[in-house]
């Protein structure tokens, strides 16, 4: 982490590193309030995450696939922004193109 209380990303050089991996995310910010990764998945790959301890948001930058939230289904995209809550079963599956996701954590069970 920085001193400075601001920091400017540039996306292309972070999905740059995820290129040719099937499935990868890469924290690029963590802060006590909250920590920012880009998430990749591969088409036709399985999303093997597993509910998470903290609130979540996914916008999707590029690709679709099917997210699985609890036993709701739903087809996301480009511009697809989604929340889930801490502990919430949920997945992507039937991924048809690379999706590329920006994934932002709250940090609500820092110690």
């Amino acid at each position: 982490m920085s001193d400075q209380p601001w920091q400017i990303f540039d996306l292309a050089q972070i999905r740059q590193r995820l290129k040719g991996k099937p499935a990868e995310y890469l924290e690029f910010l963590n802060v006590p309030a909250l920590n920012c990764g880009i998430y990749f998945l591969a088409a036709g790959s399985t999303d093997m995450q597993s509910p998470h301890d903290d609130d979540e948001l996914y916008l999707v930058l590029s690709g679709k696939a099917q997210m699985r939230l609890d036993n709701a289904e739903r087809a996301v995209g480009p511009g697809s922004l989604l929340y889930v809550g801490a502990t919430t079963e949920h997945s992507f599956f039937e991924i048809e193109e690379d999706m590329t996701l920006l994934v932002i954590f709250a940090n609500t069970h820092r110690t």
